[in-house]
């Protein structure tokens, strides 16, 4: 089958469908999306070069596409919603394939989350800049799913997230907190106000240490910008909300003895991650390259097999659907500011983030994401534990 595209098919009036792969036709069939077609997850192609760069690329390729104005979609979270409720990438072949295998081997050779490389995701992500954050995010600045039984909006999901945790931990005044990746220090504050606690905090992020010192002023709490594996001390309870996506698979034997070290013996240890409904060999190329460099999902297999023998699994919540709703929230915020944000940032960073909210939204509401808060303990704590929602 010839994979030769057309350059010179570019005109509006040119049905770009007859020109693209079958394999490529076939595959967004499979998931009910049609090339130029008239629902708002299908895809509107702009220029057939999206063709030549999907099928080389497949998730960079399509991403830097989109980037790059080839492509558009009314619906981006329903188009990524559709594409991540069906396997597509078993369907994949040629080019794509060969660097299917190469990223596996990559993930599965190298350590992509060395102490070395810890710093890489805070300058590239969170260095990016406060006010898109700020103008982004609900007022406590939390970059988590928030929690929404009972919320009807971003700022009262985050609330209720914070206060969730806060309780599943048992705090109580005069404890000392230590929240592992404390972002802008939302939840530091928030257990410093309102449970009365000391807290420390550590980000990877020169941004965020100075956001978050500037916001826990006059409060019990210390932003230190450091390295899990340097930490020492011991604490009554340990927190860490959406920080071990960026550990690694490689390192969460050492990442969960640092944390069995700082911890009392009646000590709690909570875990907001997000999760992956399977264990992946592979990393999102484009996510890698454009978002979230060296990151990793964890699997709940993964998860329990290196807490065996070293915790206690008192308690393990999913709400992962939660996480839609926090995206689209975020997206709303985002498109929101952007005549004040524009200047600074450039169209095609509005692209990648749109592109980044929207695509998170689909992979949530299609189930392959999850989010996860599980309660830890040692063996030898005494106390019982009553799970709280």
């Amino acid at each position: 089958m010839s994979m030769e595209i057309d350059s010179q098919s570019t005109t509006a009036a040119l049905d770009l469908t007859a020109g693209a792969p079958k394999i490529i036709n076939q595959l967004f069939q499979h998931a009910g999306i049609q090339l130029n077609g008239n629902q708002p997850w299908d895809m509107q192609v702009h220029d057939t070069i999206f063709f030549q760069k999907m099928f080389s690329k497949w998730e960079l390729g399509i991403g830097e596409s989109y980037m790059d104005g080839d492509w558009d979609c009314d619906r981006l979270d329903e188009f990524f919603f559709r594409i991540c409720s069906h396997d597509l990438e078993q369907t994949v072949h040629g080019p794509a394939k060969i660097m299917f295998g190469l990223e596996i081997l990559r993930q599965k050779f190298f350590n992509l989350q060395s102490r070395s490389r810890a710093f890489q995701v805070g300058e590239q992500h969170y260095d990016i800049g406060n006010d898109l954050f700020e103008k982004m995010l609900d007022s406590s600045m939390m970059y988590s799913c928030g929690y929404w039984p009972n919320a009807s909006n971003i700022e009262e999901a985050q609330q209720h997230k914070l206060d969730l945790i806060c309780r599943k931990l048992e705090l109580k005044p005069g404890e000392r907190l230590l929240d592992i990746g404390c972002g802008w220090g939302g939840l530091a504050r928030y257990a410093a106000q309102n449970y009365q606690v000391e807290v420390v905090g550590i980000t990877i992020s020169k941004e965020q240490q100075k956001l978050a010192q500037e916001r826990c002023a006059g409060l019990p709490v210390k932003i230190e910008l450091t390295d899990y594996r340097q930490l020492t001390g011991q604490f009554d309870k340990v927190v860490s909300v959406g920080m071990i996506e960026h550990v690694g698979a490689k390192n969460y034997p050492v990442y969960f003895d640092v944390v069995r070290k700082l911890l009392t013996p009646e000590g709690l240890f909570l875990l907001h991650t997000i999760g992956n409904y399977e264990t992946e060999m592979k990393r999102d190329v484009w996510l890698d390259t454009y978002i979230f460099p060296n990151g990793h999902l964890p699997s709940a297999k993964e998860l329990a097999s290196v807490l065996e023998n070293r915790f206690l699994i008192e308690d393990w919540h999913n709400f992962g659907r939660d996480y839609d709703l926090t995206l689209m929230a975020w997206w709303e915020n985002f498109d929101r500011a952007w005549p004040t944000l524009k200047d600074k940032y450039g169209e095609r960073f509005y692209r990648m983030w749109k592109y980044f909210l929207l695509s998170s939204a689909g992979f949530f509401r299609s189930g392959q994401g999850q989010l996860w808060q599980i309660v830890l303990s040692k063996r030898g704590r005494i106390q019982p534990y009553r799970s709280v929602r």
